[in-house]
């Protein structure tokens, strides 16, 4: 399938560098996210919290839910150009109710910046996103945020970081201080300084010293904090990790960054240095083998459908991550599930909820499309033949409501509400055997609300959710057609909206029960 590379798409996959950020909430990846817009040019002024809960709304958070709670809830692109390099940040919800759609979304990124609070270290949030990464074995870049708080300790951060998620770290910078004592970081790679000048700490200063034992560091940091960085970086010089490029490609180490994405500091030698060390776009596997970046024909596969992104027009956008070749405005393509062609006539580019139309983009690159309904999750679209990427795998749900509507006559839009919402893949839908009744399986409760919301907003449907005792679902494979009857204690049989039938469990005995009375079959924490 791989012809000698085209020099011109060969230049242009290795500009491109798409990754995404996955933190706990409150951890400050807005910010950060805004900052690293700011130094692309993307946008002039980075909106501040303070300004959030006032008139301004940080660039990524565009849905009118999270202007009201300040939250990311959709996980949205955003590109750029900085130092030769094309730039596609995924931002994803670090709120723990929208971590599916996070989950969907790290499969269209070739990296990850995980962001962690000094002061509270490694978060339940950051830890189910942190694995979805390690089994994808994606690299993983680690920025330490809210240095100008008070915080943890940096050796205490590292072991955790290895005890808590299993990697180990090489710090790239060390803090110079810590909250109100910082006064900068020392860039150990680079031997230099980054220093805060002045009592609001608005002007950064760079110097290049010798080592960290070079006297004017001791002149701006003074003799207590120059002692407690030599003490610090003798002991990382010989019981720290040495840096190896090859184990951070692979996900089995992690570069670490200090800083304070609020105040600027850190941040530019972070992008710097991270878009020097994070991998181009790399090849896909797919069911006609691996498919390299530069083959020029063109693939692709979408990895997330937003409905009514413009309100005003009621549109849905399928985001397609390019694979390989050169997408080009109107070419057509093979929708290979659909088994037709297809002609891409309206592609767009995202920063948040402004969009450009694009004619041509590149592997790496994320593009939105036009979806008059034919695109679904995992949908390949190919010149290269009937090919197909690697299926995106559909979580386990934690919360079930039974959901009814108030009004009997808007049945349709109600029907109509629940298959998009399913497509997007917002919403898990299943239907219990025999009775026939709607349940929704979700990862948080917030999806409910949002659920609720949109339903009301963009369909004009008042739902009713009745929540259910249920905490696990499992997809049952048998040789047998299951029996409902078997599931009548603490369990209940349902089908998601393929027809695959999947058992909901109250608890971990029902569902070690159910085991043993079916012996032959699987029970499947995704599906199948």
């Amino acid at each position: 399938m791989n012809k000698a590379p085209d020099h011109k798409l060969q230049s242009e996959v290795d500009k491109r560098r798409t990754f995404a950020i996955i933190s706990h909430p409150d951890a400050g990846k807005t910010t950060l996210t805004e900052k690293l817009l700011l130094f692309g040019g993307a946008i002039r002024l980075a909106g501040t919290v303070k300004a959030r809960k006032a008139s301004k709304h940080a660039t990524s958070d565009w849905m009118e839910i999270e202007k009201q709670r300040g939250i990311s809830v959709t996980s949205s692109v955003m590109q750029f150009d900085y130092l030769d390099h094309r730039v596609n940040i995924l931002d994803t919800p670090g709120h723990q109710d929208f971590s599916e759609d996070t989950y969907r979304t790290l499969t269209a990124a070739d990296s990850a910046v995980m962001l962690i609070d000094v002061a509270k270290g490694v978060e339940t949030q950051t830890i189910k996103l942190f694995q979805v990464c390690a089994k994808r074995g994606i690299p993983i870049f680690t920025f330490i945020n809210k240095l100008d708080r008070e915080g943890r300790n940096p050796f205490e951060l590292m072991e955790e970081l290895e005890n808590v998620l299993g990697i180990r770290s090489v710090p790239m910078n060390w803090p110079i201080g810590m909250g109100r004592e910082l006064c900068g970081v020392y860039d150990r790679m680079k031997n230099q300084v980054e220093l805060f000048q002045g009592d609001d700490h608005s002007v950064i200063r760079v110097q290049k010293v010798e080592s960290y034992r070079d006297p004017i560091i001791r002149e701006m940091a003074g003799e207590y904090l120059h002692d407690q960085l030599c003490a610090d970086l003798e002991l990382l010089d010989v019981a720290g990790d040495p840096f190896d490029y090859e184990k951070v490609l692979r996900g089995e180490i992690t570069p670490v960054f200090f800083g304070s994405a609020i105040n600027n500091f850190g941040v530019q030698t972070f992008l710097d240095n991270f878009l020097d060390l994070a991998p181009k776009p790399e090849p896909r596997r797919s069911t006609a083998g691996s498919v390299e970046p530069t083959n020029e024909k063109f693939t692709g596969y979408v990895f997330k459908i937003q409905a009514n992104m413009n309100p005003a027009h009621r549109d849905r956008i399928a985001f397609l991550r390019i694979v390989s070749g050169k997408f080009e405005r109107g070419m057509s393509v093979k929708h290979v599930r659909a088994g037709k062609d297809i002609k891409l006539s309206q592609p767009q580019q995202f920063l948040a909820q402004d969009r450009d139309i694009v004619e041509e983009a590149y592997p790496g690159d994320i593009i939105g499309l036009f979806d008059p309904g034919i695109f679904r999750i995992g949908d390949t679209l190919s010149q290269a033949g009937d090919i197909e990427f690697d299926e995106l795998p559909t979580f386990s749900p934690e919360i079930f409501s039974k959901v009814s509507i108030k009004n009997a006559l808007k049945s349709k839009q109600f029907q109509k509400g629940i298959d998009q919402l399913t497509e997007e893949g917002m919403i898990q839908v299943f239907r219990t055997v025999n009775f026939d009744d709607i349940l929704l399986g979700v990862v948080g409760q917030l999806q409910f609300e949002v659920f609720e919301y949109r339903m009301k907003g963009e369909y004009g449907v008042d739902v009713q959710l009745q929540r259910m005792s249920y905490q696990f679902a499992r997809w049952i494979v048998d040789d047998n057609k299951p029996d409902a009857s078997k599931f009548r204690i603490n369990s209940t049989l349902v089908t998601d909206k393929k027809g695959n039938y999947v058992v909901l469990f109250e608890n971990e005995y029902a569902m070690r029960t159910a085991m043993e009375k079916n012996p032959t079959a699987k029970f499947l924490e995704t599906a199948p």
